[in-house]
């Protein structure tokens, strides 16, 4: 968002006489080599020899793609390849420059990974630590005309991470490596989902820039918009329109750089929406406030409530006149060429505030977390972002774009970027301002305690003054959080002994960020933690308080738990769930493939993540023993999961006010939470994401006979609730019935109900709905237009469920439709290296004969970039529904009906029918 738009830079070895700033980025000619460290002995001629190089890149992707290497996401390979991490690394290369008529040079790194020496021409330009800030070195001294050298020396960061950690004094933290001793992403040591790499770079982009007079430093554009407040915003009062005209101002805060002996006056134009504002940077001052009242401006929405317009703000730096008049005269000799230097954003004029109100359910004090835009409450819908690649630097704007799609296809509305990762790049969030998905953003901080003396301290407070100046602008922003479970760990995980009286990161997260954020950004919401009460006086994770993560149902007590957690409002609860089975058999070679084949056990990365998997199958299906239905039982199982906790969570809307999914996504081939799996592809999750977030939702919910949340050895009744977290009102006659798996109607009452937008309403079911004469063959179903929700009496496996209930047919109904874009996925094969091809559409019908549960069409087995529009589908005896699948190739119609691509529920339970016939 902050990229530099001023006259292209001239080629290398001519002069101009062009004053404003201008950027070439220094990405030609890069080598690396290992200068210290184990490398294995085979490899020692080749990797101590210089390997061509890759800016911005890593050493993994440079060895990688020199063929030194294999795939780190493939079988055993992240082992194999972990010497890489504990290895010192040089980058090398030589560029041209001549004098230019500017008055300063910089190196301008956006972004080392992470222990790195640079030296231009021989000269020391800066030791750095931290892959998470910019560094701007002066480079005058040691440029010179003709060839330059520059040398970027990477130390490996396990050794510096585990040095650091005992300089700095222990403190406790998650997995096997001390990250939280180094300011570097904390999964590239290893998550319970994610690979070892350690790896080292210069992950972001590297450049020359030149510039005299000044130069624009930092520029903070801040969009508001005039009270809209109403007297009761929580009773889902809204404006006449969400598009209506309001009046709008926008505070651009700038700071600027001075070259020596430029003390004299500057000027700062602003443009926004076609007017220009002006304002003085006065003699001797390095800043501004230049304020722009727009009288008509339309406010920016999340997806959902209205429409994301952006404003486009130009940000010049002008010379003044001068105090004398050689002055005078050289300041107009620069305007004549234009400005000093220039920044473009976008802004969303939008208001956005965190409610943490103290509140009362069933008798119980609380505190509510509740997020408003434009103060309307916005149920959060959200999933949990990881890095989308193990090597972010690979992550394109289209593969962001791909991502996001996904992310709306599951009616997802907000996306958390957890602390463990990095501030993702620009592409990110400008992507999420113009779709409308609102962004939650954790300073980087993960599942670890933080010394917070120096060296760390001064570089934590430069990661987020970088940070925060480049993400304020964007409207999509609504949350900062200063850090992911630490406050957690402090209270539950045994660190507090030993910590040994030592600071553990909560100054940080209770007096630095919030000041930086006072400075920086005040307008915007800070939360301390997530988890979070509200105050450090109360636990950090509790229901009744602020934000929770859920994580007792995954690790101990399976998924029928979240109905437990009457929740104000749930940063984190998942499920885990394998791969799509063609991500599977790219990334592992295993012969036979089990689920504890050895590829299988490297590739899970969770602790007793099988027996996790196991135990939370157990209850509801038998364990397969055959492969393909292990991999089907735990994919739908991790979908079941996800549907019971958010149809809950929202059936306690507005009580509960979010929910946020772990995780959407994965950063390579792994057994995980994720929807989305680590090449890009849909699992069965993201379809019951789409169902369980869509606008309107039935959804049948235990009670108690009073309606309030069921107590354990209590009375318990069944109700209907309605959810309609639209703009637009519903109504109709809610039909709930009680059905036998046949089809026949055993009991039936009928509502006629009336909702408003944003509102909830639950209807207690009448004992002879709610109650069941066979519960293996019987099922509850309420209905509102199209729009139904279902409660069985019994699990799958308890029930009379029959396979062979399905009538197939399936057509190809176009040769020539758009080809799905190829899967993003392991560097052996990237959208780049393939061909654009026509594409092919089928409809697969199917028509039930008696009930069949969770049909899915596992696509990517018969192709594997073939796509299905929808998954997990229930049937009742004589309805239909018909699946599109889209291929880059022409496919079998057989293949795209075999039992092992059209998959239900009742194969797991009812055993298997004959190879390749229909389900």
């Amino acid at each position: 968002m902050t990229a530099l738009t001023s006259p292209p830079a001239q080629a290398p070895g001519t002069a101009t006489a062009a004053r404003g700033l201008t950027r070439r980025e220094l990405h030609a000619g890069w080598t690396v080599r290992a200068v210290a460290g184990p490398v294995p002995a085979h490899l020692a001629d080749q990797v101590h020899a210089p390997v061509p190089a890759t800016v911005p890149g890593t050493v993994h992707t440079d060895l990688l793609a020199a063929g030194i290497v294999p795939d780190p996401y493939l079988d055993d390979n992240e082992h194999v390849l972990a010497w890489i991490g504990r290895c010192d690394w040089e980058y090398r290369t030589t560029f041209e420059w001549a004098p230019d008529g500017h008055e300063r040079h910089d190196l301008v790194a956006d972004g080392l990974d992470t222990v790195a020496a640079v030296t231009l021409n021989g000269h020391l330009l800066a030791e750095t630590a931290n892959q998470h800030r910019t560094y701007r070195l002066p480079v005058d001294e040691h440029l010179r005309p003709g060839t330059n050298e520059l040398v970027v020396r990477f130390s490996s960061p396990l050794a510096y991470a585990a040095a650091q950690n005992v300089a700095m004094g222990y403190r406790p933290h998650t997995n096997p490596h001390p990250f939280n001793a180094i300011r570097k992403m904390a999964c590239s040591f290893g998550w319970d989902w994610g690979l070892e790499t350690a790896t080292s770079g210069i992950w972001r982009p590297l450049a020359l820039e030149a510039w005299s007079g000044a130069r624009l430093a930092a520029v903070r554009p801040v969009a508001s918009v005039a009270d809209t407040s109403t007297d009761a915003p929580h009773a889902g009062a809204h404006p006449a329109s969400p598009d209506a005209p309001v009046p709008g101002r926008l505070a651009v805060h700038v700071d600027v750089e001075r070259s020596p002996g430029v003390d004299g006056p500057l000027d700062v134009a602003v443009h926004v929406d076609g007017l220009v504002t002006t304002a003085r940077v006065p003699a001797g001052q390095a800043s501004t406030l230049v304020d722009v009242d727009l009288p008509a401006v339309r406010r920016w929405w999340p997806r959902g409530f209205g429409e994301q317009p952006l404003y486009e703000v130009t940000v010049e730096l002008l010379a003044s006149p001068g105090a004398t008049p050689e002055e005078t005269e050289e300041r107009e000799a620069r305007t004549a060429v234009g400005p000093l230097d220039v920044r473009r954003h976008r802004v969303g004029f939008r208001t956005v505030r965190l409610d943490m109100l103290p509140d009362e359910h069933d008798g119980e004090p609380g505190t509510s977390f509740v997020i408003l835009v434009n103060d309307q409450p916005v149920f959060v819908r959200g999933a949990n972002w990881i890095p989308d690649d193990a090597f972010p630097h690979r992550v394109t704007r289209e593969r962001y774009a791909a991502r996001i799609a996904q992310a709306e296809q599951a009616n997802v509305n907000l996306l958390r970027v957890w602390g463990g990762g990095i501030f993702e790049a620009d592409d990110f969030y400008d992507l999420c301002d113009e779709r409308g998905i609102l962004t939650w953003q954790d300073f980087l901080f993960a599942c670890s305690t933080y010394a917070e003396e120096e060296p760390l301290r001064s570089e934590v407070e430069a990661e987020v003054r970088d940070n925060v100046v480049r993400l304020a602008p964007h409207p999509s922003l609504v949350l900062w959080n200063g850090n992911n479970e630490n406050l957690w760990g402090f209270h539950d995980w045994d660190w507090q002994p030993r910590l040994q009286g030592r600071t553990w990161g909560l100054g940080y997260y209770t007096e630095l960020l919030p000041a930086l954020l006072a400075e920086l950004d005040p307008g915007r919401p800070y939360t301390p933690g997530s988890p979070w009460s509200g105050t450090v006086d109360l636990h950090p994770n509790l229901d009744a308080h602020g934000s929770v993560h859920v994580w007792d149902a995954w690790n101990r007590q399976g998924y029928e738990v979240y109905r437990d957690h009457v929740a104000r409002f749930v940063a984190e609860f998942g499920w885990q769930g394998p791969p799509t089975w063609s991500t599977l058999r790219d990334a592992l070679s295993d012969d036979p493939l089990t689920p504890e084949s050895p590829g299988m056990l490297v590739h899970q990365k969770a602790a007793q993540g099988n027996d996790k998997l196991t135990d939370g199958l157990l209850p509801h299906f038998p364990l397969p023993d055959d492969m393909d239905d292990w991999h089907w039982a735990m994919s739908l199982n991790q979908a079941n999961a996800m549907t019971v906790g958010i149809e809950h969570l929202r059936s306690w809307s507005p009580r509960c006010a979010g929910s946020i999914v772990w995780q959407l996504n994965d950063c390579w081939p792994v057994t995980s939470w994720a929807a989305v799996d680590g090449a890009g592809r849909a699992k069965p999750t993201l379809s019951a994401l789409a169902h369980a977030y869509r606008d309107r939702l039935v959804t049948v919910q235990p009670r108690r006979p009073d309606g309030g949340a069921p107590v354990p050895g209590h009375p318990s009744a069944l109700a209907v609730v309605v959810v309609n977290d639209s703009p637009d009102p519903w109504s109709g006659t809610l039909v709930q019935r009680r059905v036998r798996y046949d089809g026949t109607v055993l009991a039936e009452v009928t509502n006629a109900v009336g909702l408003a937008p944003r509102e909830t309403r639950t209807f207690l079911l009448p004992g002879a709905v709610a109650t069941a004469g066979r519960p293996a063959d019987e099922l509850v179903v309420a209905a509102l237009g199209d729009e139904r929700g279902l409660w069985f009496f019994a699990e799958p496996r308890d029930s009379a469920l029959a396979e062979g209930g399905l009538d197939v047919t399936v057509r190809e109904v176009a040769s020539d439709a758009v080809a799905p874009s190829p899967v993003p996925g392991s560097i052996r094969e990237t959208a780049a290296d393939r061909e654009p091809a026509g594409g092919h559409r089928y409809e697969v019908a199917v028509t039930a004969r008696t009930l069949v549960r969770d049909v899915a069409l596992l696509a990517d087995k018969v192709h594997p970039d073939a796509t299905v529009d929808d998954q997990l589908v229930t049937l009742l005896p004589g309805e239909a529904a018909t699946f599109t699948v889209t291929s880059p190739a022409p496919l079998d119609p057989l293949a795209l009906g075999a039992r092992r691509v059209l998959r239900t529920a009742n194969q797991l339970v009812a055993g298997p029918s004959t190879p390749g016939a229909n389900p």
